[in-house]
């Protein structure tokens, strides 16, 4: 696998880095669909090899399960999670390796650095997820992230 077939979403998040990885981690049903989509999480047990599941849900009845586990997880720094796997390590058709980086701003500590990254196997499946909308729903998704984050900065 090579950055060939990675495709990412940088932003500068104006909010802590604490904010955001509560908003990651604990807020997730709030952002992870661009609206009108929303995300139900089924269960998302954020330690190796922990279960991560999904339904998104679209405004006419659409449902898209997502199934998954987490490789890695470091507090506050990364979340890495695939769906090459299901729970116990059970082989999947895999489409993509998910990693999530959140780093404080160097130039303001107040905001964060994040990233979301999707490594695809192939360069068809990579260009099958650009074709889906990569770009404009990572990125709705992000700004979502963004907006959840800010609330629990400011105490909400």
């Amino acid at each position: 696998m090579t950055d060939t077939h990675e495709l990412r979403i940088d932003r500068t998040i104006d909010a802590p880095v604490e904010a955001v990885w509560r908003a990651w981690t604990w807020h997730v049903s709030e952002w992870f669909c661009p609206r009108p989509w929303r995300a139900e999480v089924v269960e998302q047990d954020l330690r190796p090899g922990g279960r991560s599941a999904m339904v998104m849900r679209g405004p006419n009845g659409e449902e898209n399960g997502i199934e998954g586990v987490i490789l890695d997880v470091e507090p506050g720094r990364r979340i890495v999670s695939t769906d090459a796997f299901t729970v116990g390590w059970m082989p999947a058709g895999p489409f993509m390796v998910r990693i999530d980086l959140f780093e404080a701003d160097p130039a303001d500590p107040g905001r964060t650095r994040y990233s979301a990254i999707a490594r695809h196997w192939t360069a068809e499946a990579a260009e099958q997820h650009k074709a889906m909308g990569f770009e404009a729903g990572w990125s709705a998704s992000a700004d979502q992230l963004e907006a959840v984050a800010r609330r629990l900065a400011a105490g909400g």
